[in-house]
Parts: C-alpha cells; sequence; structure tokens
C-alpha cells in the first residue's frame, strides 16, 4: 500500500511541545507504556463514524467500521487504518507474552494486539482511550505535527 501520510517521526522540538501538553496520565500511558483502567475510556462507548488517530502525533490509526465490543473494558478494533501507521513489539512484561502495539510514527504506547478477535482478521486491538484522538466523519484529521493531512477531511 501506498501509504499518503508522512511516517517520519516528531522532531525533538515538536516532541517536547507535544509532551509538555500532555497530562500526567496521558505522559504515564503514551510514553511509559501504562494502562488505563478499564471500562473508563471515553472512547469505549463512542458509536460515532469517524477515524482514531494517535493521541500524540495524529497520525490516523484506526477506522470507526473496524471497532467492536470486545467486552474487556478497552476499545477494540479488528484492523487497523493502515499496517504501516502501527508497529507491534513483543512484550514479556507483567510475566506474559504479548504484541504491544505503538504509534509507528512517533512510538507511542497504544496497548496490545491479541489473536482473539472477530473474522476477517482474527485479532483484537486492545486500546487505551487516552491513547487516541477521534475525528468525526466530515472533520478534518489532526495536524499535530503541520504536515497536513493527505485526506483533508475524514473519510470512514
Amino acid at each position: 500500500m501506498n501509504d499518503a501520510f508522512d511516517l517520519r517521526p516528531p522532531t525533538d522540538a515538536q516532541r517536547k511541545a507535544i509532551t509538555g501538553g500532555l497530562s500526567s496520565a496521558e505522559r504515564e500511558v503514551l510514553l511509559h507504556h501504562g494502562t488505563e483502567a478499564p471500562f473508563c475510556g471515553v472512547f469505549l462507548d463512542n458509536h460515532k463514524d469517524g477515524i482514531y488517530c494517535c493521541r500524540f502525533c495524529g497520525l490516523p490509526l484506526f477506522r470507526s467500521s473496524a471497532k467492536f465490543d470486545s467486552g474487556t473494558g478497552w476499545p477494540s478494533f479488528f484492523k487497523p487504518y493502515a499496517e504501516s501507521h502501527i508497529r507491534r513489539i513483543r512484550d514479556n512484561s507483567h510475566g506474559m507474552v504479548r504484541t504491544e502495539e505503538v504509534c509507528a510514527r512517533c512510538g507511542s504506547h497504544l496497548g496490545h494486539v491479541f489473536p482473539d478477535g472477530p473474522p476477517p482478521s482474527g485479532e483484537r486491538h486492545c486500546l487505551n482511550s487516552i491513547s487516541l484522538s477521534f475525528a468525526e466523519h466530515g472533520h478534518p484529521l489532526p495536524d499535530v505535527l503541520g504536515r497536513g493531512a493527505p485526506e483533508g477531511r475524514v473519510d470512514t
């Protein structure tokens, strides 16, 4: 897939400015691989059409059409916006073997992906709401890094 989004990481100055605007809870999850409590995230019960983006850098990560109720207490998706927008990392923390998911552009922690999701992918991308922003259908995508969003408005 030819990706129209600029996947270069934020500059040091951009990273510093964005980090300065994060709450302590956002910093804990995005930058220190924390996890928000289940059943409390703002996007758990969001049923609007749109695109879920990285809270740190604005990169589109998941379409609302790929969201499903996994019953786990975190927003869950069966397919990313583009595989090139996420990076999978082996996670051996807490005595488990899991696959961590981070934003491919800025490296922010998003959550974990598990092999127990619905068809067609069979994957459950289980994400922290605090790691996400949401662009509703018909509204502009976030342009946190000032690079311009190639699609302009959300196309779900």
